[in-house]
């Protein structure tokens, strides 16, 4: 995420913020104070008081049975409201399951959110051998997934320069593929074929496409991608799943613009 300022309260609530990433993150099984604990880098007393001031808000809940922290019901309520202006689901299901349907991989559409992107719809191929990087929910730093590759490899070289300043992380974190040197390699490629490719990189054997979706502005803001097994993704195949990916995201492109004012 993009560093903090020095307005008094900020740490608070960024580690508060971060806390709310990770519940959300974790789905309808919840996450545990310690996972949550260790995740955002807390003490489990300091991660401890800032959930239960957020349960008092409504923003987080703690199941009674498991004692594990889950979404609160404000959180559901912010979001319908902020949905009307940010949620591009209901322009894109459709392209997302054509997407499905055409290549019979899985096709997912991921949002940027700041530094990261985050899974907003999945769609199932027919194809009964799968891959489960991806689902709604799931969050990666930009560069590493193929959707976080994509939008990354099409923002200007001043902010990608940013990011990789602010992400020394990201080789120790995810592997020597992602320091600066193989990341801009791959960040190059991209650019000039059009669409990220993720040749195994999170997951042994699980390949991922992804191609960026842009703004009326020309930004891209968001991402169509596809994930499958490995033998999938031969050359040929590739090249023609690249080029219906592209074509779908295109036309998401279009719709954004042609509706979003």
């Amino acid at each position: 995420m993009e560093p903090t300022t020095s307005v008094p309260g900020t740490q608070a609530i960024a580690r508060a913020a971060r806390l709310l990433r990770l519940v959300t993150a974790a789905g309808s099984d919840g996450a545990s104070l310690q996972e949550l604990a260790t995740a955002a880098d807390l003490s489990r007393s300091t991660a401890h008081r800032l959930l239960s001031a957020l349960k008092s808000e409504g923003l987080v809940d703690r199941d009674g049975a498991s004692t594990r922290w889950m979404p609160g019901p404000e959180l559901f309520l912010m979001g319908s409201v902020a949905a009307a202006r940010y949620d591009v689901t209901a322009l894109a299901r459709d392209i997302v399951r054509s997407l499905a349907v055409k290549t019979e991989e899985s096709a997912f559409l991921s949002v940027r959110r700041a530094d990261e992107t985050v899974c907003l719809l999945r769609e199932e191929g027919s194809f009964p051998i799968r891959s489960f990087v991806l689902s709604e929910g799931v969050r990666f730093p930009l560069g590493v997934a193929s959707a976080g590759l994509a939008i990354l490899a099409f923002l200007s070289d001043h902010d990608v320069d940013a990011y990789l300043e602010r992400h020394p992380e990201l080789e120790g974190s995810w592997g020597r593929a992602h320091g600066q040197r193989p990341l801009r390699t791959r960040l190059a490629e991209t650019k000039e074929r059009g669409y990220a490719v993720n040749p195994g990189l999170i997951v042994e054997g699980s390949w991922g496409l992804g191609a960026a979706v842009f703004d009326r502005s020309g930004r891209p803001e968001w991402a169509l991608s596809l994930t499958g097994v490995a033998f999938r993704f031969g050359p040929d195949r590739m090249a023609e799943l690249g080029r219906t990916l592209l074509a779908h995201a295109h036309q998401l492109s279009a719709r954004i613009s042609s509706t979003r004012r």
